[in-house]
């Protein structure tokens, strides 16, 4: 044989390998194969804040007592009650619970993991304390509970505000498909009640809480078909933010978790369905195939424009059903409320909703940055 020939029926068969390759990555499916979620026991209703000393931003009361204020918050969050940790428990320890139950429902042995990535906001908080402890991660924390022995499982935290946990379904998403990994558990969870200053009214919105996921190949289970991301940070960088307490009698100088709600509506109703509609674009679905969409539970009527507004987008009317809710029960718990709402769903553990194999869905969320994300699931 020649070289000209030996040399082109080489490159002929590194065409065809390549190829091969190719379909196989196109054809590769990264699935969701299971979930788990962490939901604390006590539950704080409503009631619970009416001897609260609600401020003003300046320190001042306000001119309508407890009642109003908490039926107000209600009418326009949702929220009836949310749900705190014990006291005993930190946010790595709701992770853990979380990932422990995902882990078993996906039937894996836990050392073939190759990621652990644990989305929250202010690290592991101690009951009474207001600090933040990251040091190790919180993702360092769950490996050492799970007992996981392989130093090959590489475990990180993501700061991503509320969407973090479905940006980091995106993150095991690439790694799988770029062959560095082939199994990633994915967390959210977060202990916002103790990062809340009790004299600002938000401080009702948020909750505790954790939820998972297990990603991987997979031939038989659902498909990421699309996914869209999104950073918006010069005015709306601080929307949220660290603000010391409305008490102006406080010379303690903590800092606690604010933000500035009407912009953030603003925000939200405007990006949200935006990404969302880009993201179903680009997945090539029609909107009349879409079952479900799991959106961040951060305010029922924000949630309830953001999808009226996608739909608006293609010209149809929000169906009735399509979007569960768990804010009225569970509050606001940033990271954990996307996994957390789709594992009840998952398991049929929220009434009048129910999902099954081969529906679309649609996750989304919005949060500090401002973040915005969206993602096309098939069951």
């Amino acid at each position: 044989m020649s070289i000209v020939n030996f040399t082109m029926h080489a490159y002929y068969i590194l065409t065809i390998c390549l190829n091969s390759v190719t379909i196989q990555l196109l054809k590769m499916s990264i699935s969701i194969t299971g979930t788990g979620s962490y939901i604390p026991e006590l539950k704080v209703t409503n009631k619970d804040f009416n001897n609260h000393n609600f401020l003003n931003l300046d320190g001042t009361t306000f001119k309508h007592n407890n009642e109003v204020i908490i039926e107000k918050f209600k009418a326009i969050t949702g929220i009836e009650e949310r749900r705190y940790a014990p006291q005993e428990y930190t946010t790595s320890n709701l992770a853990f619970f979380a990932a422990e139950k995902a882990i078993e429902n996906a039937s894996i042995d836990k050392e073939t993991l190759d990621y652990i990535i644990v989305a929250h906001n202010f690290g592991d908080l101690k009951d009474g304390y207001i600090q933040g402890d990251t040091l190790p991660s919180l993702a360092t924390r769950v490996k050492h509970q799970l007992q996981i022995k392989n130093p090959k499982c590489v475990a990180y935290d993501l700061i991503f505000g509320c969407p973090g946990w479905l940006e980091g379904m995106i993150q095991a998403n690439a790694f799988i498909k770029s062959g560095i990994a082939k199994r990633c558990l994915v967390i959210g969870a977060e202990t916002l009640s103790r990062i809340v200053d009790d004299f600002d009214r938000d401080s009702m919105i948020y909750s505790d809480g954790a939820g998972a996921a297990v990603v991987e190949k997979s031939d038989d289970g659902g498909e990421i078909i699309a996914h869209e991301s999104a950073t918006y940070a010069n005015d709306e960088a601080n929307f949220l933010f660290f603000g010391e307490t409305y008490d102006k009698d406080d010379e303690k100088k903590k800092f606690y978790i604010k933000m500035h709600g009407r912009k953030i509506y603003e925000f939200a109703v405007t990006n949200v369905p935006a990404a969302m509609a880009s993201c179903l674009d680009d997945s090539g679905i029609n909107i009349d195939e879409v079952k479900k969409i799991f959106i961040h539970q951060a305010n029922e009527k924000m949630d309830e424009a953001i999808v009226k507004r996608f739909y608006k987008i293609y010209g149809k009317e929000m169906p009735e059903g399509v979007m569960p809710m768990s804010i009225s029960k569970l509050g606001n718990s940033s990271v954990a409320t996307i996994p957390t709402l789709y594992d009840l769903v998952k398991n049929g553990k929220l009434e009048n909703q129910e999902i099954k194999k081969g529906d679309v869905v649609i996750f989304a969320s919005v949060g500090a940055g401002m973040n915005v994300n969206a993602m096309v699931y098939r069951i």
